[in-house]
């Protein structure tokens, strides 16, 4: 009986302290399907299936924690923008970007992926540095597809195609 509890004794600490050294790992969110309300991204996050924003005058997707990286895996984020020029709707629409990352540091974006038709900016930084975004194709969005208001932030290889309006011809990137 005295071993038995010895033993059981052991495998519960041993459980309790593999518990402790696990504590701290962050495992990724896996996104997809319809976005109805903005998601806030704290962790490692990828995306494992198009997605559909129907946000309206906020971000779809919000960066709101340190050194997150967000992996676009092939996988298009897509807006209620008009489909010819991105824009249309709400006065409030102008803040409806497909990625935002707001006061943050060493966010990676990465893809290949697609941010596309948002009535905003397919992906904004803001006051955010250390920062990088690569691989990722920006298109139809109605203001800029990558607009960058920061310091040191790296953005390479990207692609942007009929982003900006006839009133804010911001564009690309």
């Amino acid at each position: 009986m005295k071993y038995r509890l010895r033993t059981a004794a052991w495998i519960v600490s041993a459980l309790l302290a593999g518990l402790g050294t696990n504590a701290g790992i962050a495992h990724a969110a896996k996104i997809r399907g319809v976005i109805s309300a903005t998601t806030a991204i704290a962790e490692d996050s990828q995306l494992v299936g198009d997605v559909t924003c129907t946000v309206t005058g906020v971000p779809c997707l919000d960066i709101t924690a340190p050194k997150v990286t967000l992996d676009l895996n092939g996988f298009a984020i897509s807006g209620l923008g008009d489909p010819k020029t991105g824009c249309s709707g709400s006065s409030a629409a102008g803040a409806e970007h497909g990625i935002r990352v707001l006061n943050q540091t060493g966010v990676v974006i990465r893809g290949p992926g697609i941010v596309q038709l948002f009535r905003g900016h397919g992906i904004v930084v803001n006051g955010s540095s250390g920062g990088t975004i690569t691989g990722v194709t920006t298109s139809t969005n109605c203001l800029s597809g990558i607009i960058v208001l920061g310091t040191s932030n790296l953005l390479e290889n990207n692609v942007s195609v009929a982003n900006g309006n006839l009133n804010a011809p911001c564009g690309g990137i």
